[in-house]
């Protein structure tokens, strides 16, 4: 039972969010895993040797179009939700009709 709920975590850990175009492991890591053994920390001599500003500026690359396509998404639902909708301008002394539920104003 352990071997199929660590597999599954790395099946969500790849899986390509819709909203971010992104899977939740490269948003965090900068790179996608392709397999189970990608997740396992490397031997001390194995380690890459890679500048580290330049890390950091493709993590933060990520970082940004990510954030992008979140605010690209949330303006699209926006949309969505929204149509059909006309906006209303009120004037200070207008007449509005306010309805109080019960339930969600007690007594």
């Amino acid at each position: 039972m352990g071997r199929k709920l660590a597999s599954c975590g790395i099946c969500i850990q790849q899986a390509v969010h819709s909203t971010t175009k992104f899977c939740p492991f490269e948003i965090v890591y900068g790179f996608k895993p392709t397999t189970p053994i990608d997740l396992l920390p490397l031997p001390m001599q194995e380690h890459m040797n890679f500048d580290a500003s330049k890390r950091v500026e493709f993590v933060k690359n990520i970082h940004d179009r990510a954030r992008a396509n979140i605010e690209k998404m949330t303006k699209m639902y926006e949309k969505r939700a929204n149509k059909g909708l006309k906006e209303m301008l009120f004037e200070p002394d207008d007449l509005v009709w306010v309805h109080l539920w019960k339930d969600r104003f007690p007594e």
